[in-house]
């Protein structure tokens, strides 16, 4: 590890920060970032907040959960398996105190693959990185919570989680990204390794505070029957931008990805997305919803590439957005990249307001609008959220739906 970080370093310390004008980056805020403001996070009290962080996984757990890990600033602080999911075989390690484990063995050999800079920079101060792995034909019930706290103010995380499936096993995970009320800078990288006819289920749910910046990496591969479904939830952070590239690389393989995303105030939820079909018999389904009110903005840009490998790809991708207000922006690019015959991909997207349609057909019978605006946005997102595939997440993202409709309502951006 010591190795990789050094390397990664010498390569971080050539390279110049990414920006605007490159198309990946395009529309994002990257060119407003020093990174001169943040210094990397040391806390000195790690154990402190780790009730807060907390709070509500229970909630999120009901079907049970088959393990709890705690990071505060990437420090790991509390790491729970139940007995039930360690008698089954899931295996839990921090590759910052195991040493039993090789790290090309837990799958952090992939990072060498990184997809932009940031990934460069996590590989380089990662200092805790945490492996999850399953057996071959593994059961594992009950969901992996992953819970990040960010607490320094002007501190920078680098968390890094790789998820091994093993050959025909089955794993659900969330990772929740929280954080309290500072001005801080998150890079989180995680890799998703799906063996042959593995499932895996897997959640991000972003309720960072107001004042953080993050940029995270999601990469993903799935072998040969392989089955992954990857969503996210954004609904916190000042500037916070998701790359997803799942990569098919097995043939009969098939990868699902899922996102609602809701901001307000100056917020920007940026995401980019690349569905990769590299084998033949492929399968993608691509379905993103958001909304953004007050003076927030939101950008999707999503690839569908096909390899000349990827015959009888089937492959979609859908990305429909709520503009709220008028000082609201959306951005929304799909594309379509391929490389041989005997294929079937679509991609779709849309950007405007309410249905009035729909609000009048509400406030007619008697519904306030505000509630009208609510019941519309809750009906809008419920598309992706009964799609979730992790037991206990859909009424916890929709409280966070209802929440940011109250906080429209109180800075009076709903006529009520």
């Amino acid at each position: 590890m010591r190795d990789r970080r050094v390397a990664a370093a010498e390569r971080w310390t050539t390279a110049a920060l990414p920006t605007s004008a490159e198309e990946v980056w395009r529309y994002s805020r990257i060119d407003e970032l020093d990174l001169d403001d943040f210094a990397l996070a040391t806390p000195s009290d790690p154990a402190t907040p780790v009730d807060g962080a907390l709070t509500d996984v229970s909630e999120w757990a009901s079907g049970g959960a088959a393990a709890t890990v705690v990071l505060v600033d990437d420090r790991v602080v509390s790491l729970d398996v139940s007995p039930a999911a360690a008698a089954a075989g899931l295996v839990i390690s921090d590759l910052s105190s195991d040493t039993s484990v090789d790290p090309a063995d837990a799958g952090l050999a992939e990072a060498g693959d990184a997809p932009d800079l940031f990934a460069t920079l996590n590989d380089a101060f990662s200092p805790s990185p945490i492996v999850v792995r399953t057996p071959v034909s593994a059961e594992i019930e009950g969901t992996v919570h992953v819970v990040r706290l960010a607490t320094v103010a002007g501190g920078a995380s680098f968390g890094r989680l790789v998820v091994h499936v093993g050959r025909n096993s089955r794993l659900a995970v969330v990772e929740h990204h929280r954080s309290t009320d500072v001005h801080a800078l998150t890079v989180p990288y995680t890799e998703l390794r799906v063996a042959n006819d593995a499932r895996l289920h897997y959640l991000a749910v972003n309720d960072l505070g107001p004042q953080v910046w993050q940029v995270a990496d999601l990469v993903s591969r799935v072998e040969q029957g392989g089955s992954l479904i990857a969503a996210a939830a954004g609904f916190g952070g000042d500037y916070t931008r998701l790359r997803s590239d799942c990569r098919l690389t097995g043939r009969g393989s098939s990868g699902d990805l899922l996102a609602i995303y809701f901001g307000d105030g100056d917020q920007m939820l940026d995401y980019r997305t690349f569905q990769d079909h590299r084998a033949p018999d492929t399968t993608s389904d691509l379905l993103f919803k958001g909304a953004v009110g007050g003076r927030s903005r939101s950008v999707y840009t999503g690839l569908i590439r096909v390899r000349k490998e990827g015959t009888n790809t089937n492959a979609n991708q859908t990305n429909r957005n709520l503009k709220l207000s008028d000082e609201a922006w959306a951005e929304s690019v799909p594309n379509l990249e391929i490389e041989t015959n005997d294929v079937k991909c679509s991609h779709a997207s849309a950007v405007g307001p309410i249905d009035e349609e729909q609000r009048f057909y509400l406030e007619s019978r008697g519904v306030m609008p505000a509630d009208a605006e609510r019941l519309v946005l809750t009906g809008f997102f419920e598309e992706v959220i009964a799609r979730l595939p992790i037991a206990g997440a859909a009424e916890p993202l929709r409280r966070r739906v209802r929440d940011k409709v109250a906080r429209r309502i109180g800075a009076g951006e709903v006529n009520a």
